[in-house]
């Protein structure tokens, strides 16, 4: 099977991963308690918008080094809502079971981000040890 050509940043399968990823997130938040609206509401709302839009800025500076640094961005606000989603279950908003699968799939997304930043890595070697 032949890889699809990537022409803008939506067809990055991180990108695509990390939609997905966010869609949950904003499930999660819509089942939050009012008086959570000016604290973690708006806390995880922002963490969730920073992991796309960091990917799809740092596609968009085309430079091998800042988009590392975008990525690694968009992977701090990951583990930032993986705490989120532990005081969403000290809270008592959310069980454990669901905490552990909105974690399982946060982790697995880091596991993607983080070979797409090897990847990049790897393009910036070779393109730097060919100039």
């Amino acid at each position: 099977m032949r890889n699809k050509k990537i022409k803008t940043f939506e067809d990055l399968k991180v990108y695509q991963m990390a939609r997905e990823f966010s869609r949950k997130v904003g499930k999660l938040i819509k089942k939050l308690p009012p008086e959570e609206k000016f604290n973690l509401v708006s806390q995880m709302k922002r963490a969730k918008l920073s992991i796309t839009n960091n990917v799809a800025e740092g596609y968009g500076r085309y430079h091998f080094q800042e988009n590392i640094q975008f990525c690694q961005q968009s992977r701090g606000a990951i583990y930032e809502l993986i705490d989120d989603f532990n005081e969403c279950l000290d809270c008592g908003y959310i069980d454990e079971q669901e905490c552990n699968e909105y974690k399982k799939d946060a982790y697995n997304l880091v596991k993607i981000l983080n070979a797409y930043i090897a990847k990049t890595k790897r393009m910036k070697e070779n393109y730097e040890g060919n100039n």
